[in-house]
């Protein structure tokens, strides 16, 4: 797949709580709570629609969901947002994609008033990449809470601002 067939929309529609489960299975990153969680969030912006605070970006072609971003504005800050999720099927990852809906979600973000932009992430070994895209798409590590998810897997926390 050439990712300048991609197409991007926001409108979240219920085909894509499948495309979301495989995508986040194909990673194989991903716990069954995890992906669970990624589920239930798209859920839940499914049924509350605008009054949900959640906000998803999807990368398509021909009605197939390629990868997507789930972010959302943090309650109480002034512009500063979460990105919750972004993950891009196996078979197109390393392939630009995920810079793509990354460099958009910013754009859509940088739009709505956002000025900065925090993501959380594994110390565990398999998300050296995943440190290594967020550091080439020019996010900087912020903290590291060590054992936050368990013994030998702290919370890394980049950011970037986008002002």
């Amino acid at each position: 797949m050439n990712i300048s067939r991609i197409t991007y929309r926001q409108q979240i529609k219920p085909s894509d709580l499948e495309a979301i489960a495989r995508i986040v299975k194909s990673s194989s990153f991903f716990s069954a709570a995890e992906i669970d969680l990624a589920c239930e969030l798209a859920a839940e912006k499914l049924s509350d629609g605008n009054a949900c605070s959640y906000q998803f970006l999807f990368g398509e072609n021909e009605n197939f969901v390629w990868g997507y971003t789930c972010f959302g504005l943090i309650p109480a800050t002034a512009g500063s947002y979460d990105l919750y999720w972004i993950a891009v099927d196996d078979h197109l990852r390393a392939g630009g994609l995920g810079k793509q809906l990354l460099k958009k979600t910013e754009e859509i973000i940088q739009n709505a008033g956002g000025s900065h932009i925090y993501v959380e992430t594994s110390s565990r070994h398999q998300y050296q990449t995943t440190h290594k895209f967020y550091e080439i798409c020019g996010y900087l590590e912020e903290a590291l809470l060590k054992d936050f998810y368990a013994a030998g897997d702290s919370k890394v926390i980049y950011s970037k601002v986008i002002i």
